[in-house]
């Protein structure tokens, strides 16, 4: 009986110095192993696309009346553009491959050949802190209102400000962004070249961006861009956007633009001349699935860089356009009238083939974007 009691005893003198013995080990063990790590995240990869086409048809039974970009037809069904966007995001660093193939593509990338005009944007960024971020690569121009991407856009049709640039840049800039304000400078080849043509002297482009947000309902934006093309002329743009949300149903957007441009007569640059346009969007919203959208724009070249370039004479345009909008998911259906006034008949023509100071088209389109 003795030997069965100090076999007890001694068992569980033993099993109180084990129980000890790993309480300690794990007091220690926990003492000296360091706090875990916080979970990096994994960088995210986001695609995003759409497909688009249209059917055109021109009033004055020609595409001659065509100045603006991306609808130049007439009585066609057309293809418009199969784009997607490939967006890389870590922490600091993130990359863009923005792809577009198709008719409208094209016309974008028109200083391009071949499978370069592809690429609608491609770039880089590092931002090393939330407001201050850096950028190389070919992206799309800072100045104006309407965008490439035709979901993007509330008309079909682009107006004449767009047309007539900048399309993209190709450069490096610095963005920095503080409370409210917003400020990008950039340098960058010339305007829509991502390559310099042969035998170009290659002065860089200046870049620059001021924006302020009033509130998360008005937004202003005052947009720069100046440097020598590549015929050895040198321009200067100087460009405004405003955004304002009335209500759920109404907002309206402003877009203001001047360039000016000295063209080289063989020995020195010329005094500078101008076209300049300004435009005024009004979009109506009665419900999710229904839109309305009246541009207005008035266009001045009566210096014969742009629309009147071919004409014998330059002068004015005023721009008026109605689209509707309606959506299911993410499809979009665009019938649109559009009405081009001219002050002087120089530049459209009627079914006859004689002049006018007017052109009108009708506009549907088909957009899908995932």
């Amino acid at each position: 009986m003795l030997q069965k009691k100090l076999f007890v005893a001694a068992m569980g003198l033993l099993s109180f110095t084990l129980a000890e013995a790993q309480i300690a080990s794990v007091v220690t063990d926990s003492a000296a192993a360091p706090f875990p790590e916080e979970e990096k995240k994994a960088p995210v990869l986001t695609i995003t696309g759409s497909v688009d086409g249209y059917y055109k048809y021109d009033f004055g039974k020609t595409t001659a009346n065509s100045f603006t970009s991306f609808t130049q037809t007439h009585n066609a069904f057309s293809l418009g553009m199969a784009s997607l966007k490939f967006e890389h995001k870590g922490e600091k660093v993130s990359a863009v491959a923005d792809l577009g193939f198709g008719p409208r593509a094209k016309s974008f990338a028109y200083t391009d050949d071949g499978i370069t005009q592809a690429i609608k944007q491609l770039y880089v960024s590092y931002a090393p802190t939330d407001w201050l971020k850096f950028t190389l690569g070919t992206w799309a121009t800072h100045v104006g209102y309407e965008l490439l991407d035709p979901q993007l856009n509330r008309n079909y049709s682009m107006s004449y400000m767009f047309t007539n640039g900048p399309f993209s840049h190709t450069g490096f800039k610095a963005e920095v962004s503080k409370g409210k304000h917003g400020v990008m400078l950039g340098v960058a080849n010339a305007t829509d070249f991502r390559i310099p043509p042969a035998g170009y002297i290659n002065k860089k482009f200046l870049l620059a961006q001021y924006s302020f947000a009033a509130s998360d309902n008005l937004k202003f934006y005052l947009n720069y861009v100046s440097g020598q093309n590549p015929d050895t002329s040198k321009t200067s743009q100087v460009d405004a956007v405003i955004t304002a949300k009335i209500s759920d149903k109404f907002n309206i957007g402003f877009n203001g633009t001047v360039n000016s441009t000295k063209v080289w007569d063989g020995a020195k640059n010329l005094d500078g001349k101008s076209w300049w346009g300004s435009a005024l969007y009004l979009n109506f919203d009665p419900q999710p699935w229904f839109g309305l959208t009246l541009r207005t724009e008035l266009f001045g070249d009566k210096n014969q860089f742009k629309a009147y370039s071919g004409a014998s004479e330059g002068g004015n345009i005023f721009a008026t356009t109605l689209s509707a909008n309606f959506k299911s998911g993410g499809f979009t259906f665009i019938p649109e009238f559009r009405l081009d006034n001219a002050n002087k008949e120089v530049l459209f023509t009627d079914k006859d083939g004689a002049f006018s100071k007017s052109a009108s088209s009708f506009i549907f389109a088909a957009i899908y974007s995932f």
